[in-house]
């Protein structure tokens, strides 16, 4: 069940990374009025908090967890190994 969790958790993360890619270049940064009306607007960093604030936490999430689980490994190969 928490190999499941992990799996959706890494899925929902790719949706976020992948749509706040894709909203950099979707917007029209040199014309207001085409973000005027988004979520976040009507000020381009408003805009981009609202839909790149989430792929950049997911990120961070995903990068923060790896990164333990990798010394968590490591940790427990070298307490395995006899010196």
């Amino acid at each position: 069940m928490r190999k499941l969790g992990i799996f959706l958790g890494l899925v929902l993360a790719a949706y976020f990374v992948v749509r706040a890619i894709t909203e950099l270049f979707v917007l029209d940064f040199g014309a207001p009025s085409s973000y005027a009306n988004a979520w976040g607007g009507p000020s381009l960093a408003g805009v981009l908090t609202v839909h790149c604030g989430p792929g950049f936490l997911a990120a961070v999430l995903v990068a923060v967890g790896f990164g333990r689980r990798r010394t968590k490994l490591s940790a427990d190969t070298r307490a395995r190994v006899p010196l």
